[in-house]
């Protein structure tokens, strides 16, 4: 089975050829970040223009490095939810228009689905069922994966996301986007318990997260300290910041791993790669008998190869749409593998 995957949910236009789920022949990105930075972050107007001027030759250029036509493909996947409504539609629109002058079969694909599936690429023996943590920019969730197109959600965020809550305290500090990168980098040589941060929690659901109150906490003591005329120790407080996210994350995964009996526990999405929370999870886990998957840092953030493993999955379980098929900028994960054939006339 050959599965060629599109991704544009955010700024990176990718493409991916999988063959037999797992197999990766080709995997090309074409990264936005260089024009992004200079704005601070991510502009949503930007984004979706160079996803029209790059899609062509990066969906070209994924089926000339795996050695396959159009012909030999089984079915076209694509991101068509969640993500920058824009960005999605360019991806959504070209995949369409290959499936139809193709005549091959249009997979959509939730973009969690795709970052979930990017542990099997690098552990084809992880299965379901397992808990899965997924962490990025835009997402802070506790995942029971119950088959690979089958999903509840134990627990999210109720506000910023643990990726929002990095880059927002590192702007705040003067580190360039993206700034979650540039803080791990600075936590390496502080002291995690130089600032005292909050750990906030929420009622409702033990499992769920917030983090707009531990941003803010960060920068409040940036502004105090500057109106006091108090220097900062920039290491000591990236540090901070890094320990206590990374403390929270693995407190609610192992929290939710006990409670619902699992003990194969997962972790993706962009701030997979962070390394101060794959050590706490990795030490939480060896302390608790469980075993930790985590994808290799080329898989961590957005790419082709992971929607292209993902539709594979998807085309497995039928999962269809048509040429009405359309972009939604917040579709709920478990709401993907529920709709069967079609998805796109259910939108």
């Amino acid at each position: 089975m050959l599965i060629l995957g599109i991704e544009s949910s955010c700024d990176e236009t990718a493409a991916s050829v999988a063959r037999n789920h797992t197999e990766i022949l080709s995997n090309v990105i074409a990264s936005q970040v260089e024009e992004h930075k200079q704005y601070g972050g991510v502009v949503p107007e930007i984004a979706s223009r160079r996803h029209c001027e790059n899609i062509l030759w990066v969906v070209q250029k994924a089926l000339k490095d795996a050695d396959v036509t159009l012909e030999q493909l089984d079915g076209i996947a694509v991101t068509a939810y969640p993500g920058l409504i824009g960005a999605l539609l360019v991806g959504v629109n070209f995949a369409k228009g290959l499936a139809l002058a193709a005549g091959k079969p249009l997979v959509p694909v939730h973009h969690l689905a795709g970052h979930i599936a990017s542990n099997y690429i690098a552990h084809p023996e992880l299965k379901p069922p397992y808990l899965c943590l997924v962490v990025s920019g835009g997402h802070s969730h506790l995942v029971e994966v119950l088959s690979y197109t089958s999903f509840r959600i134990l627990g999210r965020t109720r506000d910023d996301a643990a990726g929002e809550c990095f880059d927002k305290c590192a702007r705040a500090m003067g580190y360039p986007y993206p700034g979650g990168i540039h803080l791990d980098k600075a936590s390496q040589t502080g002291d995690p318990s130089a600032y005292p941060l909050p750990k906030p929690k929420v009622t409702g659901n033990d499992l769920d997260f917030s983090f707009s109150g531990l941003k803010t906490a960060v920068i409040n003591l940036l502004h105090h300290a500057e109106q006091k005329h108090v220097e900062i120790h920039r290491m000591n407080l990236a540090a901070s910041i890094q320990s206590t996210i990374a403390e929270i994350l693995t407190a609610h995964t192992i929290n939710a791993a006990k409670k619902y009996g699992y003990s194969d526990i997962a972790v993706a999405g962009g701030v997979s790669a962070n390394s101060g929370v794959r050590k706490a999870l990795q030490e939480a886990c060896e302390k608790n008998g469980f075993t930790l998957y985590v994808p290799p840092l080329s898989f961590c953030g957005d790419n082709g190869a992971m929607i292209a493993c993902a539709g594979s999955y998807a085309f497995e379980a039928g999962i269809r749409a048509d040429a009405s098929l359309n972009a939604s900028a917040a579709m709920e994960l478990t709401h993907w593998g529920e709709m069967g054939e079609y998805v796109g006339k259910c939108l």
